[in-house]
C-alpha cells in the first residue's frame, strides 16, 4: 500500500537567538525540503504548542511539535504503461535513457503520453513525489539521461546535490560552424521580451554556466562535449546560438536551415532529415543519495544522431 502521510512529533531544541519554524524543522527532519515544509505550515499540518503555526515563526526551544507530512503528489497525472529504458535502477533511484521526441512532464497540449505518466506505471509509489521522483529535465527533442529519485528521502538528497552543483551533466551537442577551441559562457538567461516560447541571453536573467570543449571538428561543424554549471531552460540551445554557432535542427535558436556552399550530396541530405536539435545527455556523475558512492552512467547516441556523425565524418576524410 502506497503511503499518503507520515506523523512526526517532536520537541525543538534550545536555540538561545531563536529561528524561524521552518529552518528548524528542515534542519531536524532533513528527508524532506524547506519549501515542503513551509508548505505543509501554512496548509494547517504542523501545530506548534497545539496551535496553527507561521513558517516564520521564530522558535526559542522546548516547544512541541507535530507535523502530518502530506506525501500525496499535488498533480493529477495518469499512470501509463509504457516502454522505459533504464540505465539503472535501484530502490532508492533510477537512471533513465530518454528517447528525442518524448516529453517529460505534462502539461498543456500534453497531459498523457510522457515520462512521468511512465514512471507512475512502472513505481506507483513515485506518486507521493513531485513530478514522480524526477530531478531535472530535458527538452521534448533531446535524448540522453535523466535522474529519478525513487523515496522521500532520496528525492530530497538529490534535489539539494543538483541546487549545490554537485550532479554533474554531460552533453554532445552538434553545433553549426567550425570552433578553433573550447571556452566557457557566462551569460545570464530569461525569457524573450516579445516570444514567450524563447529564452535569450538578458542582463536582468538568471545566472547561466556553460562549458564547452571540442570533442571533434569537421568539414563545417564542431561536435562539442558540453557541461552545465547551471540548468536554466534551452540554456545549451540559447549559448551556443549567443556564441553564433548554434545547434544543428535547432527550431528556435537555429535560424533558417543552412546547408553548407560545397557540401556532399550525402551530408545535404543527412541534414535535410534530422528533424530536432543535435543534443544529447550523454553523461551522468552523481554520488548515490543512501550510500554516498560516487556513480557514473553513460547513454550512446542514438540512431539519427550516430548516423549523422557517420556521414559527417565520411564527407571530412574525402
Amino acid at each position: 500500500m502506497t503511503e499518503t502521510f507520515r506523523q512526526h512529533e517532536l520537541e525543538v531544541p534550545s536555540l538561545p537567538g531563536g529561528e524561524r519554524l521552518d529552518a528548524v524543522l528542515a534542519r531536524l527532519l532533513p528527508q524532506y525540503s524547506r519549501s515542503r515544509i513551509a508548505g505543509w505550515i501554512r496548509a494547517g499540518d504542523v501545530q506548534l504548542q497545539g496551535r496553527a503555526a507561521r513558517p516564520s515563526e521564530k522558535v526559542f526551544g522546548g516547544e512541541g511539535v507535530r507535523l502530518r507530512a502530506q506525501l500525496e503528489a499535488a498533480e493529477d497525472v495518469r499512470a501509463e504503461a509504457l516502454p522505459i529504458d533504464f540505465v539503472h535502477a535501484d530502490a532508492a533511484l533510477a537512471i533513465v535513457n530518454k528517447p528525442a521526441g518524448w516529453v517529460v512532464h505534462p502539461g498543456a497540449g500534453n497531459r498523457e503520453h510522457t515520462l512521468q505518466n511512465a514512471l507512475l506505471a512502472w513505481d506507483p509509489a513515485l506518486a507521493t513525489l513531485p513530478r514522480a521522483g524526477l530531478i531535472h529535465r530535458i527538452d521534448k527533442d533531446t535524448s540522453g539521461l535523466l535522474v529519478v529519485g525513487r523515496t522521500l528521502e532520496s528525492h530530497t538528497r538529490l534535489t539539494r546535490a543538483l541546487a549545490a552543483r554537485e550532479i554533474h551533466r554531460e552533453y554532445l551537442a552538434l553545433c553549426l560552424g567550425r570552433l578553433t577551441g573550447g571556452g566557457t559562457v557566462d551569460k545570464p538567461i530569461g525569457r524573450h521580451r516579445t516570444d514567450r516560447l524563447r529564452m535569450t541571453v538578458r542582463e536582468d536573467g538568471r545566472e547561466a554556466v556553460t562549458h564547452y570543449r571540442l570533442a571533434e571538428r569537421f568539414a563545417s561543424h564542431t561536435l562539442l562535449r558540453v557541461q552545465l554549471e547551471t540548468g536554466r531552460t534551452h540554456q545549451i540551445r540559447v549559448h551556443l546560438a549567443h556564441l553564433g554557432y548554434p545547434l544543428v535542427g535547432d527550431p528556435l535558436y537555429g535560424g533558417r536551415r543552412q546547408l553548407t556552399a560545397g557540401a556532399s550530396p550525402a551530408v545535404r541530405a543527412a541534414l535535410a532529415t534530422f528533424r530536432r536539435q543535435a543534443l544529447h545527455a550523454a553523461r551522468l556523475e552523481l554520488e548515490h543519495p543512501e550510500s554516498g558512492e560516487p556513480l557514473a552512467f553513460e547513454a550512446p547516441l542514438p540512431e539519427d544522431f550516430a548516423s549523422l556523425l557517420a556521414v559527417l565524418r565520411a564527407e571530412s576524410r574525402e
